[in-house]
């Protein structure tokens, strides 16, 4: 039997979306079922800046084959055990957004109810301190979740902060190296074919025509050939998440390599830092519609904590999604699909996701709209459940010291959100569901951070004795805190694992990028 040519897939853009597709599919395809060549251009460049990642990362890393601390060192990687979220239900509040659980299950219930029984009673200590992510978290600690199930040291998940340009060139030589073509130029035009209506080739500046059988659009927020040439709507949701600006700046690494993202909520928006092990990146995610440029640019340089190294960055977005990811032979990642902006450090992982979810639904070079259907439901659904998930962080505070805190408090959510806000607050209930991003620690996290508080809890909670419940709670807090204990404190691992040369020791940290 004759094989079938090979697909032809023409990836339309580098950066951190074009390299991971790249990456993947050269990959985790057989060999000789694609041809993948990427045309990218040097003078156009790329959004990227420092980044932040979710757990998610580790596990597409790993299935394509990277070597983790090689990946690490080359990145100036350092590791991420959650989210600190500083004055965001109110002023001189802070929580962290964890990757792991609080608690276990117990008499057929999650640990909350247990937890919120037991607090009502007057014998809890406050929920994050039955989380081994957040209590390390707060000392600074770090090492690798524990292999043995039972123990309480595998009761937490990581991700990492890197520089993402730099692992954009990371993965260029790992696609390189497993036949995927790079082919360095712009695009002047898409030419569709004028029957079906598909993509047909690429005319590039050079003149060259590159033909294909299926493209990927990494084209970043021009949406090159989504947006522009097969002209698929762009749906906004800015009256739900209103910030539109971010300028980013890269300091002088200060103190201690904290195992976390810090999200700091400021006037009209937000300020993040993620520590690199060789700098820290900075920036200031806000809607121009309550503050002005410059005096967004002013409040980011007088809100950092050590030197700028550069003149702050300034990037526009605008909230929202593609009506479809993948219309006719065309799929779009990244931005050139959507952006729901920073907060969460979703970005990369709907790069990720859609990835995985084309290699899984993979055409032939003729496109079944099945397959396309498929994959428009399975990405609409992400969208959708992180962007409830990130307008709870906006809608769920007490702050009215300002404008758009005003308007994002009284703001009208979507009614998915809304059920879920009212079933939590009734007595704790938190949906779990099959697809989609955050699982219950992630939505009780923020829930109960940003005083969100249940008025009860599920009547199975009080099958245990509350004399047992209290002492378990002790137990647990304890256990918590001496595994903590035991931990190599963050700095001294990332030296010991993945050190990036350019680094300076922990020794004289003081010296020391969406």
């Amino acid at each position: 039997m004759t094989e079938p040519a090979p697909l032809e897939i023409v990836i339309v853009g580098g950066g951190t979306a074009g390299w991971m597709a790249a990456a993947a599919l050269g990959s985790l395809l057989p060999p000789g079922r694609c041809n993948i060549r990427l045309i990218e251009s040097e003078e156009i460049g790329t959004v990227g800046v420092g980044e932040a990642t979710l757990p998610h990362m580790k596990s597409f890393n790993d299935a394509i084959g990277v070597d983790e601390a090689e990946m690490m060192r080359r990145t100036s990687g350092t590791f991420k055990l959650g989210i600190d979220f500083v004055d965001w239900g109110f002023k001189g509040s802070s929580y962290v957004h964890p990757f792991g659980i609080h608690g276990n299950p117990a008499a057929g219930n999650s640990f909350h109810h247990h937890w919120l029984r037991a607090l009502q009673a007057g014998e809890a200590a406050p929920i994050e301190d039955y989380s081994f992510a957040i209590v390390a978290s707060r000392r600074n600690r770090f090492a690798f979740p524990a292999e043995d199930k039972t123990a309480i040291e595998s009761t937490f998940s990581y991700a990492y902060h890197f520089d993402a340009s730099l692992y954009a060139v990371f993965l260029r030589e790992f696609s390189e190296a497993r036949g995927v073509k790079r082919t360095e130029g712009k695009v002047l035009e898409v030419v569709c074919d004028p029957e079906s209506g598909d993509v047909a080739s690429l005319r590039l500046e050079s003149g060259e025509i590159v033909a294909g059988d299926f493209f990927v659009d990494c084209s970043g927020f021009r949406s090159l050939i989504l947006g522009q040439t097969l002209g698929v709507a762009f749906e906004e949701w800015t009256k739900w998440l209103p910030c539109d600006r971010a300028f980013a700046v890269p300091t002088q690494r200060q103190g201690e390599l904290t195992p976390y993202t810090r999200s700091t909520c400021r006037e009209a928006g937000w300020q993040w830092r993620i520590p690199l092990q060789h700098r820290t990146g900075n920036g200031y995610v806000f809607s121009s519609g309550f503050i002005g440029e410059d005096e967004a640019a002013a409040s980011l340089m007088a809100n950092l904590d050590a030197p700028a190294l550069a003149e702050p960055r300034m990037l526009r977005f605008k909230a929202g999604r593609r009506a479809n990811s993948w219309e006719r032979n065309c799929l779009a990642l990244g931005l050139a699909s959507g952006f729901l902006e920073p907060l969460e450090s979703t970005s990369i992982y709907l790069v990720q996701i859609a990835i995985m979810n084309l290699i899984a639904l993979l055409p032939d070079r003729k496109v079944d709209p099945a397959l396309r259907e498929e994959y428009n439901r399975r990405q609409d659904l992400e969208y959708e459940r992180i962007r409830d998930f990130l307008i709870l962080h906006y809608h769920a505070t007490s702050r009215d010291d300002s404008e758009l805190w005003r308007y994002c408090r009284a703001m009208e959510v979507p009614d998915s959100l809304k059920a879920k806000i009212e079933m939590f607050r009734h007595r704790g209930y938190i949906e779990h569901y099959k697809d989609g991003l955050f699982t219950p620690p992630s939505w009780l996290s923020v829930y109960l951070g940003q005083g969100i508080a249940p008025e009860g809890y599920h009547p199975m909670a009080e099958g245990m004795p509350i004399e047992r419940l209290t002492a378990d709670l002790r137990t647990l807090r304890e256990e918590i805190s001496r595994g903590v204990d035991a931990m190599p404190a963050h700095g001294e691992f990332v030296e010991r694992y993945c050190p990036h040369p350019a680094a300076p020791s922990e020794m004289s940290a003081s010296e020391a990028r969406l």
